[in-house]
């Protein structure tokens, strides 16, 4: 399920974003690696990159994503106490 993220989770994942795509983009070009290839996996990679940041945020952060009730919680009636 989806859960929004801690305001700390996204700022440091923002700025890891930043750092490693310019790492990535700077490698690939000393490569020569270029046009629409290298604009992806620069994305692609520095999105995974901060994607893990602000998981691991989270995590130490103490703070489990939501669960959602499974099928077998939903279909339990309601005992009603006397």
């Amino acid at each position: 399920m989806f859960a929004l993220p801690t305001i700390w989770s996204l700022l440091i994942s923002t700025i890891v974003f930043f750092i490693v795509a310019g790492y990535i983009s700077r490698y690939l070009n000393e490569q020569g690696v270029g046009g629409v290839t290298r604009g992806v996996l620069v994305f692609s990679l520095a999105y995974l990159a901060s994607w893990c940041v602000g998981e691991v945020i989270d995590w130490v952060q103490g703070e489990p994503p939501p669960s959602a009730p499974t099928a077998v919680e939903q279909a339990q009636p309601l005992l009603l106490q006397e």
